[in-house]
């Protein structure tokens, strides 16, 4: 694959040049004869990684399904052991990716750390499964929330039209890939805008809950561990459920590369991030359990939709509102987050060269974007988008622990490497065990989608085997032209031009990783 490399990269100084002769002026001046590199730039302050990830970690679940935890652990008292223990853990798992994120500084989250620690081929499923399943899934179902609640208030009395819904979730998936591909301030400003929106809500749910408690409405609290679950199967749903709302705080590991002073911010903006999710998580679910009661609770499809019913009278269209908001926060976070995957994928060889490609002027990996956005399109057209969400629950613990073995791994074989930060091994190890549990509980209790969500990972490897493990000269001659023509095309259409080599994370635009 290196001559095709070198092809495209020929190919990519003729169609878009970036280093023009420097004229006699240019040489008299102080930079004389440099230029910027063909590279994304570092435009993520500490305040838009903060809001990356707890724009991402808090998204729909808290606003409309909440009751996972509570249905399992069997009163209040021990719901909310389950919240702080769920946040416990999660900061250890976020701690973690502080020290991998600093330690390999590339994009691409675990699929990096899988691919600098175990090589090629468990990235490459990694990476697979989310081409295939994860990303587009995860996004289709997040944009069709948001288009439900967005047109729930038109319907009071009845389900909104199905292709209404569709359409609306649509268009706002295609708005925010736009946006994205326009400036990466574009998309950090959606972000912020939108993170500090739902964390209005909340506060208005925490506050509510808060006035209850002080007028004296805690007959909720008055016997908090009642008819507490003793069954060791159902706390662990309870934690799993908990756990699974704590998801995305590895958002901003996609983006190391476009953060500024990666090696300060990246950790800082987890130790800022963890803290405030699992402080309202905490305080929304008691606020919950305040007003409403646990049959109450249990029976609803949305919870927030149901205290605001409840507290806010004729205000009460806030909280669908605040729902849809939160969804396209979190589908923002979650295009960003994949695009930047798919980008650093091409960039290794595992994708094809056009997806590693970055807007000449606006540095924005426009290739990625829209290919990411299609693939969301078409899994909107996909009836019961929301089943297939099933086939992956176990994977994502399943890749994140593999990344954190990957830190012990590299720990034992390179202990010499600069690390800027560096935690006790007790924090990966528990880590590690805990994710092992992760994996087995949807595997024990929903086998038939975790078989077939392992049946569409491993449809991968065949993939893998001939576009990737064969020699050069034993791969079908078609994948070569196609991947040589669409690129070519992909430059000249979209004005891209591959990425250049970067000293300072070590990696090469498109070095062929197997």
């Amino acid at each position: 694959m290196g001559d095709l490399r070198q092809t495209i990269g020929v190919m990519s100084q003729t169609i878009c040049p970036s280093s023009p002769a420097a004229s006699e002026e240019d040489l008299k001046t102080p930079n004389a004869g440099q230029r910027e590199k063909m590279q994304m730039k570092r435009e993520i302050s500490l305040i838009n990684g903060i809001c990356l990830i707890v724009g991402n970690m808090i998204g729909s679940g808290i606003f409309v399904s909440p009751k996972g935890v509570l249905m399992y652990s069997g009163s209040f008292g021990l719901s909310l052991l389950i919240w702080a223990l769920g946040g416990l853990f999660s900061v250890f798992g976020a701690l973690c990716y502080a020290e991998l994120g600093t330690t390999i500084p590339k994009s691409g989250a675990s699929y990096a750390y899988i691919l600098e620690s175990f090589g090629g081929f468990l990235a490459f499923i990694r990476l697979w499964t989310s081409i295939l399943l994860i990303e587009p899934a995860s996004q289709a179902a997040i944009s069709l929330t948001f288009a439900f609640y967005l047109v729930e208030a038109l319907y009071p009395t009845c389900q909104p039209p199905y292709d209404a819904v569709r359409l609306l979730a649509a268009a706002c998936l295609c708005i925010l890939i736009f946006i994205n591909c326009a400036y990466v301030k574009w998309g950090t400003l959606v972000q912020d805008i939108f993170t500090y929106a739902k964390l209005m809500a909340l506060f208005l749910i925490i506050i509510v809950g808060i006035l209850k408690i002080v007028t004296g409405e805690i007959n909720s609290f008055e016997s908090p561990f009642e008819g507490s679950s003793t069954d060791p199967g159902a706390i662990a749903l309870a934690l799993y459920s908990a756990l699974f709302s704590y998801s995305g705080w590895d958002t901003l590991n996609f983006v190391t590369e476009e953060i500024k002073n990666p090696e300060r911010n990246l950790p800082l903006a987890i130790a800022i991030s963890m803290p405030i999710v699992t402080i309202i998580y905490l305080l929304t679910n008691a606020a919950y359990y305040v007003v409403l009661d646990m049959q109450s609770l249990l029976a609803s499809d949305a919870v927030a939709v149901t205290f605001g019913n409840a507290v806010l009278g004729p205000f009460n269209w806030i909280i669908p509102v605040s729902v849809a908001m939160s969804c396209y926060g979190g589908l923002n976070a979650s295009i960003i987050a994949a695009s930047r995957l798919f980008f650093v994928g091409a960039r290794e060889g595992h994708l094809p060269d056009s997806l590693s490609l970055i807007h000449l002027n606006r540095y924005t990996p426009v290739p990625a974007l829209l290919f990411n956005g299609i693939m969301g399109l078409i899994f909107l057209c996909v009836e019961d988008v929301f089943l297939l969400i099933n086939y992956f629950s176990f994977s994502y613990w399943l890749y994140v622990g593999l990344s954190v073995a990957g830190l012990i791994y590299l720990r034992i074989n390179q202990p010499e490497r600069h690390r800027p930060v560096k935690l006790s091994l007790f924090f990966p190890i528990v880590y590690c065990m805990c994710s092992l549990f992760l994996v087995i509980v949807p595997l024990y209790g929903d086998t038939i989608n975790s078989l077939i969500g392992i049946g569409i990972a491993l449809s991968g490897v065949p993939v893998y085997y001939v576009t990737i493990y064969l020699p050069e000269e034993r791969k079908p001659r078609f994948i070569r032209k196609l991947n040589t023509s669409v690129t070519k095309y992909t430059q000249m259409l979209l004005y891209c031009c591959l990425t250049e080599f970067d000293t300072e994370t070590g990696t090469l635009a498109g070095s062929k990783t197997q």
